[in-house]
């Protein structure tokens, strides 16, 4: 009887300790620049222009399936356009729509994410020209079985007005006609990162 009192007590022992193991700590995965691409759509009355632009760097926070955080620079000088318009490049560049020689790059800081499995709602603050606003989108994660954490969010749309880049706009520019240009802009991202 002392025997199975005493299996007891060392079975209720080992039950609390276990109750008070640490859980395992969030895993940093840096973003692959060269394997991950941004992709970039404007739209406007007479058509639509799109492109790339390089991911700088990043790395997302990763508990166990789940992605909880994230920081990204987005590299402002390297925007693309499909076509090869230096033209068209060279005015995205300029101090009336993104202004990359002052403000070189953006970015991303995830503050929340939401969701279960690999389908979640990615919040965060996304830094144009010097101006943070949030911003939330649709996100697809998974963790792969070589280590990697890739990321796809397909249609990331961006209020470029909230950014100050006011070129074009109707919001600001009545009498624009068919010159206008949406106000807002789509975004394509797919991230790879490893630990």
């Amino acid at each position: 009887m002392k025997l199975k009192i005493n299996s007891i007590f060392l079975l209720v022992a080992v039950l609390s300790l276990s109750a008070f193991k640490k859980p395992a700590k969030p895993v940093s995965y840096v973003v692959d620049a060269e394997k991950s691409n941004i992709t970039w759509l404007g739209k406007k009355v007479t058509g639509s222009h799109n492109g790339t632009i390089s991911l700088k760097s990043g790395s997302l926070k990763v508990d166990g399936k789940s992605v909880i955080g994230g920081n990204f620079v987005i590299d402002m000088t390297s925007i693309k356009d499909a076509d090869g318009s230096e033209k068209l490049e060279g005015h995205l560049k300029a101090d009336d729509f993104f202004g990359s020689i002052k403000f070189p790059t953006s970015t991303f800081a995830i503050t929340k994410v939401t969701g279960k499995g690999a389908n979640i709602t990615v919040s965060g603050n996304l830094t144009i020209k010097g101006i943070t606003k949030p911003l939330s989108f649709p996100a697809t994660v998974t963790v792969n079985g070589d280590g990697t954490v890739s990321a796809l969010a397909g249609k990331i749309t961006v209020d470029r007005t909230k950014y100050d880049i006011r070129y074009g706009s109707k919001s600001f520019f009545d009498s624009i006609g068919d010159k206008a240009i949406d106000d807002t802009f789509e975004i394509g991202v797919k991230l790879i990162a490893k630990k």
